[in-house]
């Protein structure tokens, strides 16, 4: 959520910056600012008639210690007024402050500099690409024949135990998922991030806090009954552990990683593009989550991309990353770096990861402040990334690794799954 003094004092600069996400937010910003003005007037008009109505009280009670309860009762009409007057200006600042806080929910994070315009997924810049595409025999499959082949994966009994897009893993698959969830933890918690394992259904103000909602809410698995939302990424939990912290200077960075199931709705979603792994309903991802003081955040975010480059370049799989354009930005993201892994079978890129900084726009929906120098409160920067998601790396594996006699494994992974090939 944007700050409320920031759009005050920048708020020209702020339209011109969104405009870069296609994002017209001068009528809104401008709505914001007269809500924000009549809620500070209201505030005022609110501290004057409740210092006028205890200034009334004193009075009232000292006349009574003088005897003179004529004049005290005579006061006592005037406090009944003011009491009915503060209520109704309570009642609207409460009103105002709620009207003004949905609306900033509806203005995404301003951009960074660096982020190019751009309509869609198009307009993506690539910084940098990694690895040799392998050349696969001319009977080379996709990972869902693959995963058919060798009894790995069950799509069809996922659909009969739940429904389309709930994969069931089984023998050497299922293994294979688990060595990679404790290769990428393992290499999560050797970089310096303290592992947790959060809860995986969260309540609404964490949802609001992370951003979900209400911007996603129509992407999210929601539990009426008890008003509860299955996580769509470990990112929601882990930040709002620190959700109304205020933390001390020296406590920066605070880094943490964490492996939970995910669950999408991905309603809309259709089509060859997303068959097999490439687009599901519940799948696995181990996430790196850090909060930054605001002068270290983008160094920060630097060393996210290159830790998950490790990750990559020793699995030894041909990999790009892209800068997201304006048009393609996350909703709460100021700057984002998508990983994607070629699938040498189906022939396109496939998004593994997410690398992202919120800057100080997802600090200001969890008041999550740090004291500084001044003993004053200032927002953190905030940051999370894939590290990795699992489901179109394990199809660019699958794929990528597929020989004439079986699919072989990384050599990284072999301590963790115990074989060598697939077969």
């Amino acid at each position: 959520m944007l700050q409320l003094q920031r759009i005050r004092e920048h708020k020209k600069d702020m339209v011109k910056a969104l405009a870069k996400r296609n994002f017209d937010a001068e009528a809104m910003l401008d709505g914001i600012l007269h809500l924000d003005e009549k809620r500070r007037n209201l505030q005022t008009d609110l501290d004057n008639t409740l210092a006028a109505s205890n200034k009334l009280s004193k009075e009232i009670g000292m006349l009574f210690k003088s005897g003179k309860a004529g004049e005290a009762n005579a006061l006592k009409e005037k406090t009944a007024g003011l009491k009915e007057l503060s209520k109704s200006l309570s009642d609207d600042l409460n009103d105002t402050a709620e009207e003004l806080n949905n609306l900033l929910y509806q203005i995404p994070n301003i951009p960074h500099k660096s982020v190019p315009a751009g309509n869609s997924e198009d307009d993506n810049e690539e910084v940098f690409t990694a690895g040799d595409i392998p050349e696969l025999q001319k009977d080379a499959l996709p990972h869902w024949e693959l995963a058919k082949k060798y009894d790995l994966i069950d799509f069809e009994l996922g659909v009969k135990v739940t429904g389309s897009g709930f994969p069931i893993y089984k023998g050497k698959g299922a293994k294979l998922q688990r060595a990679l969830i404790s290769y990428f933890l393992d290499k999560n918690t050797d970089a310096g991030y303290t592992e947790v394992q959060p809860p995986l259904l969260v309540n609404e103000a964490s949802g609001f806090g992370t951003g979900q909602l209400p911007d996603k809410e129509g992407q999210m698995y929601h539990v009426q009954t008890d008003d509860l939302y299955l996580i769509p990424t470990a990112e929601v939990p882990i930040t709002n552990m620190l959700r109304d912290a205020i933390i001390a200077e020296n406590d920066f960075p605070i880094m943490l990683t964490g492996y939970t199931p995910c669950f999408r709705r991905e309603a809309g979603s259709y089509g060859a593009h997303v068959r097999g792994l490439n687009r599901l309903h519940q799948f696995d991802k181990v996430e790196i989550v850090r909060v930054e003081h605001p002068e270290k955040s983008y160094e920060a975010l630097d060393e996210m991309v290159e830790h998950v480059k490790e990750l990559l370049n020793e699995l030894k799989l041909p990999y790009r990353i892209l800068r997201l354009c304006g048009g393609d930005l996350g909703f709460t993201a100021a700057l984002t770096y998508d990983f994607e892994v070629f699938s040498t079978a189906q022939d396109r890129w496939l998004e593994i990861s997410s690398v992202s900084n919120f800057e100080g726009y997802q600090a200001n929906r969890l008041k999550l402040r740090y004291k500084d120098e001044n003993n004053k409160n200032q927002l953190t920067h905030t940051l999370n990334g894939s590290a990795l998601a699992l489901p179109r790396l394990l199809a660019g594996i699958l794929e990528n690794y597929q020989t004439d006699k079986g699919i072989k494994i990384p050599e990284v992974l072999v301590p963790y799954c115990g074989f060598e090939i697939i077969d």
